[in-house]
């Protein structure tokens, strides 16, 4: 049986053989079919990539039908449970998991490049003391293009990884005086003696103590939770940082673009949409109004569903087991009953079984933020850092595909055809909007 798709145009009566290769065929194959010489070719239309695969990867598998979600083909439980935030960090860019000397080496240049120019922490002053941290970020990682103009070198292996390591090493800083900015408080430098996660908590919570000491349990949680948002495969940000890289562009400006789009509430906001939901629920009595509510469309059920999973979100399961353990050290979270009881009902309620609507990574991770004592409008930020490396490691395989060029997709122009120029005297008068 050959691996092709006979397509007849029923315009002029041809027919065309266009190969299947893994389940896809290639869009310019389309272009052949015409009605003519002059005919650009038939082209695709699909708003919001919603079955077109732009690429080819090799980083991050996702079954969105069997709940699979995995790095380099790594389940995403089992990274959870026995690897670190940093060895994933490795996994993703180099396609291996590190070896003894290789990870020794990988976490020092990390840990020894965490600090920032003074003259980017005096830029942090420029923004309001209410600014957004993440608005602050975006910026922060745009800037850093200007001290590092070798970065512009984005073929030269050697100062691509430099600029990677840089990155890496930097997000738990810039974020951290972005939220001490923001709390208007000091501003604490990195200790090169505490680990990646264990070093950003005591950068976001020091205060007068000679040296701080991370809570072994929050520190975990924290390596946990940002090797689970590590990677996502060809998400809304990890596609901005591949087609704004496509022109070139060096990959601390090209992390600000892909920041950006995370910054949107469609894609980083979500898990603050829970916590939203949650305070509004109130009490676990009022559970089975709420979901009558979201049946009849007068409400809406956050956490749950994704556009890629139509099963249980391999995170979720991760997180909520994750959940119970951070809440033994700091107290449990009033809302964890309310999130609860939501579950049970809805992973129990035909309505939702049948739309396969079941918790996501966003369902249980607010809360443990939370718990941890950060600021809902650091939930995009906690996001942005650990998907760094998820970023740069898709920045970098699309540099180093050869089928990749500058993106540019194609329209179906709607507007108006040729049209003469009408001077101001001739034109007719409206009321000015």
């Amino acid at each position: 049986m050959a691996d092709t798709l006979t397509i007849t145009d029923n315009r002029t009566g041809k027919t065309y053989e266009i190969e299947i290769k893994d389940g896809t065929i290639r869009a310019d194959a389309l272009r052949k079919i015409k009605t003519s010489d002059d005919d650009f070719g038939l082209m695709t239309y699909d708003p919001a990539f919603m079955n077109t695969a732009s690429c080819r990867s090799a980083i991050t598998l996702i079954d969105g039908d069997k709940g699979i979600l995995r790095y380099r083909g790594y389940a995403i439980e089992d990274l959870a449970e026995q690897s670190s935030y940093i060895e994933v960090a490795y996994l993703l860019l180099h396609g291996e998991l590190p070896n003894e000397a290789q990870l020794r080496k990988w976490s020092h240049e990390i840990t020894h490049h965490t600090f920032v120019h003074e003259f980017l922490r005096k830029s942090m002053e420029g923004f309001r003391f209410d600014a957004h941290p993440m608005g602050k970020l975006v910026s922060m990682l745009g800037a850093l293009s200007t001290f590092y103009p070798e970065a512009k070198k984005v073929r030269d292996d050697r100062t691509r990884r430099e600029q990677i390591v840089r990155i890496i090493a930097k997000m738990p800083t810039l974020s951290a005086w972005a939220f001490r900015h923001s709390a208007g408080r000091p501003y604490v430098y990195p200790d090169n003696e505490l680990s990646y996660c264990g070093n950003f908590l005591n950068m976001i919570f020091r205060m007068a103590e000679p040296r701080f000491e991370p809570h072994p349990v929050l520190e975990r949680a924290l390596d946990i939770l940002f090797i689970l948002h590590a990677d996502h495969e060809q998400n809304c940000s990890a596609n901005a940082a591949r087609a704004v890289g496509s022109a070139e562009t060096d990959p601390y400006c090209s992390l600000a673009a892909a920041s950006a789009a995370l910054y949107g509430p469609l894609h980083g906001g979500a898990n603050e949409a829970v916590l939203h939901m949650l305070k509004q629920i109130g009490s676990v009595a009022n559970v089975p109004e709420f979901i009558t509510g979201v049946k009849n469309g007068s409400g809406r059920l956050m956490g749950f569903g994704h556009r890629v999973y139509k099963n249980y979100d391999p995170r979720a399961k991760v997180i909520k087991k994750l959940a119970h353990e951070v809440f033994e050290v700091t107290g449990r979270n009033p809302l964890l009953e309310i999130a609860l009881e939501l579950e049970k009902i809805a992973l129990n309620d035909d309505y939702f079984v049948k739309r396969k609507l079941y918790p996501n990574v966003d369902f249980y991770s607010g809360m443990i933020y939370q718990a941890m004592g950060f600021p809902v409008d650091m939930f995009p930020v906690l996001f942005a850092i650990p998907r760094a490396s998820g970023w740069l490691a898709q920045w970098q395989e699309m540099l180093q595909d050869p089928e990749q060029k500058i993106a540019r997709p194609r329209q179906i122009y709607t507007g108006a055809e040729l049209r003469p120029y009408v001077p101001m005297s001739a034109r007719a008068t409206k009321p000015a909007t």
